[in-house]
């Protein structure tokens, strides 16, 4: 029968209707204080997602109302009188709503910043492969963490269980270690930034534009049209060459004369070469030089910048420098080198060929024949 009066206990009754008076009273003023806070940070950022208003304003929304509602539970429950084992009770459950409000908000401003550096204000794209690991790693952390302490306050020994998550951790890391690697690669890729995308890139024998960078893998557009899509780690072991960082271009051409050519005129076609590359747009003369004698002609290397990385520009303007070149050295009289051979007949004696059906001419003397003997250049 005490098992039933306590049903029927008055003052048990009177704790309860103040506590869900309390609690539903409390809960509409959190709630309200919440909406205002909320709304006015809205109104102040309006229009404005990158300033501070905004973050705030997109945390506090995050708020749970499940969570508020055992907030104000708990608040409630320190009106009535309640056993010292209720109280202990309320204290590990206050630790674990407030823990779990705290990782959301966490999580939440995370995100936000996560995506507020991939997509920046003016809609470009900055960095996403670190941004994305990096919120990955935060995101991983703040939940274990939030997890373990809620775990060792309630009593329960976590010493073990940390230590069998290491263990686990080693093995899984063991069996997936390629897949680490490429994270792992790019994450590096984030951080140094030897290319990003759009950038133009040749490696190997792969040249393309950046398409797209993963956690795995990276996507390249090949100048034939096709995707080429390479791991991470493997692409990190390249030398890469970055166009799209190039300011100017140093070029390097050679052309050679004919040994004919006077030294008098050798000594023009040098002038010419850079009056031409002066006169030309976009262009830095470094020199031109008769650089030496080669096997058919003499050869002449020219260097200069151009002052752009574009290389259709590039290809117009040493077009433009090889048609007036050209027209230089018909104004000087000076020719292109061909390729030249000199032969020479063993016994400088021509061989007699017998046709048959034609007459034969008499054999010369060997004299005369030597005197006629032709010559090929």
């Amino acid at each position: 029968m005490e098992q039933w009066n306590i049903w029927f206990d008055r003052d048990l009754w009177i704790a309860i209707g103040i506590v869900v008076v309390a609690t539903a009273a409390i809960y509409t003023v959190l709630r309200a204080l919440v909406g205002i806070v909320h709304k006015r940070l809205t109104t102040w950022s309006k229009g404005q997602d990158g300033n501070w208003q905004h973050f705030v304003a997109v945390v506090i929304g995050r708020t749970n109302r499940t969570l508020l509602l055992a907030f104000s539970l708990l608040l409630a429950l320190r009106l009535p009188d309640l056993p010292g084992s209720w109280q202990a009770a309320l204290s590990h459950t206050w630790f674990v709503a407030l823990a779990l409000q705290i990782a959301l908000w966490v999580d939440t401003g995370v995100r936000l910043w996560s995506r507020s550096l991939v997509v920046g204000k003016h809609g470009g794209s900055y960095n996403p492969v670190m941004t994305t690991i990096i919120s990955i790693m935060v995101l991983i952390v703040v939940w274990s963490v939030m997890l373990l302490s809620i775990l060792a306050n309630l009593g329960v020994d976590i010493t073990a269980l940390v230590a069998s998550l290491g263990v686990g951790g080693i093995a899984v890391a063991l069996a997936v270690q390629t897949v680490l690697s490429d994270v792992f690669a790019s994450l590096s890729i984030g951080v140094d930034k030897p290319f990003e995308i759009g950038d133009f890139v040749v490696f190997g024998e792969v040249a393309g534009s950046i398409e797209h960078i993963g956690l795995k893998t990276t996507r390249i557009r090949s100048l034939s049209g096709e995707q080429v899509v390479c791991a991470n780690a493997d692409l990190l072991r390249q030398i890469v060459h970055n166009y799209k960082r190039m300011d100017t271009r140093r070029i390097v051409f050679k052309f050679g004369i004919s040994y004919d050519t006077p030294s008098d005129k050798v000594r023009q076609v040098s002038e010419r070469v850079g009056e031409i590359i002066r006169a030309t747009p976009k262009t830095q003369f470094d020199r031109a030089h008769f650089l030496g004698f080669d096997e058919s002609q003499l050869t002449f290397e020219v260097v200069y910048i151009v002052q752009s990385s574009d290389y259709n520009q590039y290809m117009d303007i040493q077009q433009e420098i090889n048609l007036q070149l050209l027209d230089a050295l018909r104004e000087l009289d000076v020719r292109f080198a061909l390729p030249r051979r000199d032969l020479r007949l063993v016994g400088e004696r021509m061989p007699t060929l017998k046709v048959a059906g034609l007459p034969q001419q008499a054999e010369p003397e060997a004299d005369d024949q030597e005197q006629r003997l032709p010559r090929f250049n």
